[in-house]
């Protein structure tokens, strides 16, 4: 085996090392099973890759992901467009909507407040959020932040900021550890989190 293609190989596991869960043992674990079945998992996820790559769009409403902008649930007519529920990243639309506990629609921050990190409000996507408040007829936001000091951080200064409008602002109830993060919940602790919000301070 040439040099190169030791460094390729080299190159994969540490690209796979990278993704969330897999740390270099794991990532040298998961290329080995690629490669030694590589038609039935290497080129069908080589020709995924490539189609995603090709076809993903960031939802100009939103912010989620998708093959088309507006995504498929901001596109859905028959979700409550009384209700704007609030969450960090992707993953927690998608646990959310696995639970199926919110019948309305979405807007993602695309992170936290985070002063350490340089993350103020002007990274995230608050202005954005306060445009869809002032031009939708939203009745509730639902503020569906991490139990972490970061996500509580963020969940009262979005109290603070949308406090003008005259809406309902609630919280997950109680129930999610603290330091949880939604995507690792399981639906049952999700969903009653979800009917059992309370309002926010």
């Amino acid at each position: 085996m040439s040099s190169k293609e030791i460094n390729e190989i080299d190159n994969f596991i540490r690209l796979l090392s990278k993704l969330p869960g897999l740390g270099p043992r794991s990532g040298r674990r998961a290329a080995l099973e690629l490669i030694k079945r590589k038609e039935q998992l290497l080129l069908p996820l080589k020709d995924s890759l490539i189609e995603i790559y090709e076809k993903i769009v960031l939802c100009q409403v939103c912010n989620n992901i998708d093959l088309k902008s507006p995504c498929s649930i901001c596109s859905n007519l028959n979700r409550n467009d009384k209700i704007l529920c609030v969450v960090e990243e992707v993953a927690d639309l998608w646990a959310i909507e696995r639970a199926g506990a919110i019948k309305g629609y979405y807007h993602i921050l695309g992170g936290v407040l985070n002063a350490l990190d340089g993350i103020g409000p002007e990274e995230l996507n608050i202005n954005k959020l306060a445009h869809r408040i002032e031009n939708n007829n939203i009745e509730e936001v639902i503020l569906a932040l991490s139990a972490t000091i970061d996500g509580q951080t963020t969940m009262h200064f979005l109290s603070d900021l949308l406090s003008k409008y005259n809406i309902r602002i609630t919280k997950l109830a109680h129930g999610i550890p603290i330091g949880g993060e939604l995507d690792y919940l399981d639906d049952g602790t999700l969903t009653q989190a979800i009917l059992s919000r309370t309002d926010a301070d």
